[in-house]
C-alpha cells in the first residue's frame, strides 16, 4: 500500500458504511429539486456518526463539488469518515459538448493510451487536493467508455495511483444512464484482480438491469454501492401526481407518467414499509441491502419545490439506515414483483437494438460479448432490450 502506511496503523482505516450522501445531492452541480446554499450543503455533505461515507466526481461543477466537499470535511479527524472519489470525464483539456458533459479522458481526440497514466495521476491529486485529504478509501473509474471497461492501460494507470498510496481501493461506476450490464460483467471478468467495488443503479422501482450484474460481483468479490436508491425522488414520498419539475431538472427527461405510475407502485409496497416501521426511503435501501454484493446505499437527496419536508430531514431518514437487512425473502420477491420495469427503457452500452459506429455511451454488442453473456444465463434480445 506504500504511502498509505504513513497514514494509518492498518487497523483504523475507515470502512465504506451501509449509508452514504453524494455531493450529486442538495441540487448544486446536478440538476434535480431546488438548489441549496453552502453552509447547508456543506452541513449536508458532513460525516458524522449516521452517515461517515460521502462520495464526490471530480466533473460534478468542474471541481466545485470537491472544494465544497472539502470544505466540509475540514477539521474532522480522516480515520472518523470514508472518502470515495471517482474520475474519467476530462474538464482540463477537453471542451464540454452540450448536455453530453465533457468527454472522457480515454476519446482518442485527446490521448492515446501512453497518455492514461499520467491523465489518471493528474486528476487524482487534483481532486485530493481539492478535497483536503491525502488519499481517498476508493477511487472510481467514472463513467467509462468502452476504452475504460477493457483496456488493460486504463487499469494500469489506475493500479499505479492506488500503488504509491493515493487511493485504497479501486472501482468503477458506469453511467450515467441505466445500462453497461454486459460492459461491467465484461470489466468484472478482465480486472477483477484490481476492482474492489461498483456502482450501479438500483431500487425497488428499477430492479432492471441493475440485478443482472450482481451474480458476476458476487462471484469475483467485488462490493457494490447503489445509487439513484430513491428513483428521482419518489421514495422520499413528497413527488406526488402532478409535481411540477423545474425547466433544467433532470427528471424532467423521464417519460410522462412516470410519477403517477410510480405513485401507484408505491402504495402497494407501502404495506410492508409499515410493517418494519421503515419511511419509504428506508424501505428502498433495505430492498438493496437485502442483496448479498450491495453493501453501501446512495440515494440523491433532492430538496423539493413546495414540499415541507426538508433535506435535512431526508438525511436523517438515511442515517437511521444500517445493515443487515430486515426484510424477508419473500418481501424481496414481492418488492421486485411490484416494481417489475424490465423493458421500460433503451438501455445504454452494450445494447442489441444498436447498430452503426460505436458511440461514447452505447456501442454493438461484440462476438465476445455475447459469448459472455451466455457464461451469465442472459439472453440479450430478452433481457437487454425495450420491450416494444
Amino acid at each position: 500500500m506504500g504511502a498509505l502506511s504513513e497514514h494509518f496503523d492498518g487497523e483504523s482505516w475507515p470502512e465504506l458504511t451501509n449509508a452514504a450522501v453524494g455531493t450529486w445531492s442538495g441540487g448544486r452541480f446536478m440538476h434535480f429539486g431546488e438548489p441549496i446554499d453552502d453552509d447547508r450543503l456543506a452541513a449536508l455533505l458532513r460525516p458524522d456518526e449516521g452517515i461517515a461515507t460521502v462520495i464526490t466526481a471530480d466533473t460534478y461543477g468542474a471541481g466545485a463539488a470537491d472544494t465544497l466537499l472539502g470544505h466540509a470535511l475540514a477539521g474532522i479527524p480522516r480515520s472518523d469518515f470514508a472518502i470515495v472519489g471517482a474520475i474519467g470525464h476530462d474538464f482540463y483539456t477537453g471542451q464540454r459538448e452540450g448536455a453530453k458533459g465533457f468527454p472522457r479522458f480515454t476519446d482518442p481526440r485527446l490521448r492515446g493510451p501512453e497518455g492514461y497514466a499520467d491523465y489518471v495521476r493528474m486528476a487524482t491529486e487534483r481532486s485530493l487536493e481539492r478535497c483536503g485529504v491525502d488519499s481517498f478509501d476508493l477511487l472510481l473509474l467514472h463513467n467509462p467508455d468502452r476504452t475504460g471497461y477493457t483496456n488493460e492501460a486504463v487499469w494500469d494507470a489506475f493500479s499505479a495511483v492506488q500503488a504509491d498510496g493515493l487511493t485504497r481501493m479501486l472501482g468503477v461506476a458506469p453511467g450515467p444512464a441505466n445500462g453497461f450490464t454486459l460492459d461491467v460483467i465484461d470489466c468484472l471478468e478482465r480486472f477483477s484482480d484490481r476492482i474492489d467495488w461498483a456502482m450501479v443503479i438500483l431500487n425497488p422501482l428499477e430492479p432492471w438491469p441493475g440485478e443482472l450484474v450482481l451474480p458476476a460481483a458476487e462471484r469475483h468479490g467485488v462490493k457494490v454501492i447503489t445509487r439513484v436508491v430513491d428513483y428521482g425522488g419518489l421514495f422520499h414520498d413528497d413527488v406526488l401526481e402532478g409535481h411540477a419539475f423545474g425547466r433544467h431538472d433532470h427528471r424532467g427527461f423521464r417519460p410522462a407518467g412516470w410519477v403517477e405510475a410510480g405513485r401507484a407502485k408505491l402504495e402497494a409496497m407501502r404495506p410492508i414499509a409499515e410493517r418494519h416501521g421503515l419511511t419509504m426511503l428506508q424501505l428502498a435501501c433495505h430492498w438493496n441491502l437485502a442483496h448479498g454484493p450491495v453493501h453501501c446505499v446512495a440515494p440523491t437527496l433532492i430538496e423539493e419545490s413546495g414540499s415541507a419536508k426538508s433535506i435535512e430531514d431526508k438525511r436523517a431518514e438515511l442515517a437511521a439506515v444500517r445493515g443487515p437487512s430486515v426484510l424477508s425473502a419473500e418481501e424481496v420477491a414481492t418488492l421486485r414483483s411490484i416494481g417489475d420495469n424490465r423493458g421500460s427503457m433503451l438501455l445504454k452500452g452494450a445494447a442489441p437494438e444498436f447498430e452503426g459506429e460505436p458511440q461514447p455511451d452505447r456501442w454493438p454488442i461484440t462476438p465476445e460479448l455475447s459469448a459472455l453473456a451466455g457464461r451469465w444465463g442472459i439472453e440479450p434480445l430478452r433481457d437487454l432490450s425495450r420491450a416494444a
